[in-house]
């Protein structure tokens, strides 16, 4: 038996793979690039496939046991595109049409069991807090819709005798992972004041990349329940909480600036509209929002309950940045 990760050499991927060869399993790594996960591994336990899920050809050698089992994780990332008008089809092809190739693959091989990914985005506006897993489904953007659209398509395939346990996370972070926390720790480290998309009130929720990798151990454990399952820490702080917390670690001079949340998003959409996007519509249309996750269906089915705090996580990714700083500013050599 092996694991077949798609999307394997990417943040989560890699993660997975670290934690599954600590236990002396074997891995597939199926990806369009290798660059995370080159060299890292151990030879005789994980092998590497380089494909692309968007075209079903690249899928022909993919060489499978009856057991194995399958992870997806292969996406587009939701950030800023320039051209708005690219949106659609740009998350529509990683998302929709690649998971439809997934599944078209694994039929053809006689596979059963996936343990898939989307995202909190599904959910849309906060109508309930918290958000249970049966919270309503509106997506805001074609982000969330293309990946709503692949939930409907795993409850099709369900019914075909399917075996597809669904994680919803709120935003992963992680050590190597920064995205639109890197502007956050630029200005933090530039002693510049940090604007808030209304009053920071709101409450905000990470998940660890380490939650999520043992999220998904959980589930095989649990026989790929079909269910889903919403992924965030306990216990999250409000956004004037974290970032102040952080502001003081950092010994930074910025302080929290809070701002009209309505005026932000129009000038947002207004940028976003001339090709000029700081955020996705997805991200600032819910930035004043408290959007947490109830997590507790998974500790009771899956005996997942996750570790890491959202305070500790924002520091460690922010020393993780300061580190990797250190590490790229050369060095003078006294003569």
């Amino acid at each position: 038996m092996k694991h077949i990760i798609f999307g394997g050499d990417g943040f989560l991927g890699t993660e997975l793979t670290k934690k599954l060869t600590a236990k002396n399993e074997n891995v597939l790594i199926c990806d369009r690039k290798q660059t995370l996960a080159s060299g890292i591994y151990e030879a005789d336990t994980v092998t590497y496939q380089k494909m692309d899920v968007r075209d079903i050809n690249t899928f022909l050698h993919i060489e499978v046991d009856p057991d194995d089992i399958v992870y997806h994780f292969a996406a587009e990332l939701l950030v800023p595109i320039i051209k708005r008008s690219r949106r659609q089809d740009y998350f529509w092809q990683a998302l929709f049409v690649g998971t439809q190739n997934v599944f078209d693959f694994m039929e053809a091989k006689g596979l059963r069991n996936l343990v898939y990914f989307t995202t909190d985005m599904v959910y849309g506006h906060t109508l309930e807090h918290p958000r249970f897993e049966n919270h309503t489904r509106k997506p805001l953007g074609p982000y969330g819709e293309a990946k709503y659209q692949t939930e409907l398509l795993c409850e099709k395939y369900r019914t075909k005798g399917f075996n597809i346990p669904i994680f919803r996370p709120r935003l992963i972070i992680g050590p190597g992972r920064l995205g639109i926390l890197e502007k956050l720790f630029k200005l933090i480290d530039m002693n510049l004041p940090v604007p808030t998309i209304g009053n920071g009130k709101n409450y905000y929720q990470f998940i660890s990349v380490s939650d999520c990798a043992d999220a998904c151990i959980c589930a095989v454990k649990a026989g790929f329940p079909n269910e889903e399952y919403n992924l965030g820490s306990l216990n999250p702080p409000t956004v004037n909480e974290l970032l102040g917390t952080l502001i003081t670690e950092a010994n930074s001079k910025s302080f929290l600036l809070p701002t009209p949340a309505f005026l932000v998003k129009f000038a947002l959409e207004i940028l976003d509209r001339i090709n000029m996007p700081i955020m996705d519509p997805e991200q600032y249309l819910i930035a004043d929002e408290t959007c947490v996750l109830d997590v507790s269906k998974g500790g009771r089915q899956l005996n997942w309950v996750p570790k890491d705090d959202d305070t500790d996580m924002l520091l460690a990714a922010y020393r993780d940045y300061k580190n990797a700083q250190a590490s790229a500013t050369p060095h003078t050599v006294s003569t």
